[in-house]
């Protein structure tokens, strides 16, 4: 079975017009007819629709495991990408949040005393060597562990 069949057949088995189909994928509905009239569609529209159809986006080409497989890697990988951003941005805000706080307690409760300027420097190191790690070493660390992993393979 073509794609476009594919598409057609899994949009019309939820009893989707393509109107909706656009809709849920973020997709204008002409990108919609296009495909199902069989023009190739882009690998961000294969993503849009795996994702809406809730399944992998060798099922909607029909290529072998081999030959979509890296397009859902790179997917995955841009996911998981995503969410230790995520996770970073909502441990700084915590962070941020919780220092502050902490910052304030200690003034209005002991002017004197500076211990919340320790906590504020030691989760501020934390959080810096941890972006350092996530938006600059990423790709040097990633090169590496391939090395590393060749030469322990070599072995």
């Amino acid at each position: 079975m073509q794609m476009e069949n594919r598409i057609r057949s899994l949009r019309l088995a939820r009893a989707w017009s393509q109107e909706q189909l656009a809709e849920l994928a973020s997709v204008s509905v002409r990108t919609i007819q296009r495909i199902e009239k069989g023009e190739p569609p882009s690998l961000e529209t294969l993503s849009a629709l795996a994702a809406v159809f809730e399944t992998r986006i060798e099922a909607l080409t029909g290529e072998p495991l081999n030959a979509a497989g890296p397009l859902d890697d790179a997917i995955t990988l841009a996911r998981q990408r995503l969410d230790e951003e995520r996770h970073f941005y909502r441990s700084l805000t915590t962070a941020l949040i919780v220092c502050g706080a902490l910052f304030l307690l200690n003034r209005y409760t002991a002017p004197q005393s500076h211990w919340s300027l320790w906590v504020i420097a030691i989760w501020g190191a934390l959080l810096l060597m941890k972006g350092i790690r996530l938006f600059l070493l990423r790709e040097w660390i990633a090169q590496w562990q391939q090395r590393r992993l060749q030469k322990l393979l070599r072995k």
